[in-house]
């Protein structure tokens, strides 16, 4: 059992800090939906880890989607992901765009064509983030296109788990109140 299931007794703190709903040992996989090309990530919950994976190169426009979500659901099995996360391009204000409705539909068809639980995370300003962890790489341009969707993936999926410690510390009970 999970360490959010367990009955806090005083003087007991668990060692882990899996998160909750989930066994310890899932691996996820994160997908960054773009028009030309798509990022990956992987990351693991027990370690919080998250590594880019790659980019898949099919524009989201070939037959309608079908081809990116059969490459999306291939990599979810090659990466033996338990649950997917894909980045939701929300606007500054929170509102969304056709963009958001788009993603949202090819989250839904993933799930269909995997099986796994599909989380949307908020990918706002992922892309600048992955940017800017390039900028003094010394990689070339043509280097730093090729990388900037995955990097971009890795963002998401970090401030996923992040999201997720959170709201795990939120729902633990006190450490002092008694048993």
């Amino acid at each position: 059992r999970g360490c959010a299931e367990r009955r806090w007794r005083r003087g007991h703190r668990p060692t882990c800090r899996c998160l909750i709903g989930y066994p310890r040992n899932v691996r996820l996989l994160c997908v960054d939906f773009g028009d030309q090309r798509t990022g990956l990530a992987t990351g693991d919950m027990i370690t919080g880890l998250v590594s880019p994976a790659g980019v898949l190169e099919i524009p989201v426009r070939i037959e309608g989607g079908a081809a990116l979500i059969r490459a999306c659901a291939a990599a979810a099995r090659e990466h033996d992901a338990r649950a997917l996360v894909v980045g939701l391009p929300l606007n500054m204000d929170d509102s969304e765009g056709p963009r958001a409705r788009l993603v949202r539909g090819l989250a839904q068809r993933l799930c269909d064509a995997t099986g796994l639980e599909v989380h949307l995370q908020d990918e706002r300003l992922s892309s600048v983030q992955a940017d800017w962890t390039m900028q003094r790489s010394g990689l070339s341009r043509g280097q730093k296109k090729s990388r900037r969707d995955a990097l971009a993936a890795a963002t998401i999926l970090g401030d996923f788990f992040a999201r997720q410690r959170t709201q795990a510390t939120r729902q633990e009970p006190n450490e002092d109140r008694p048993a």
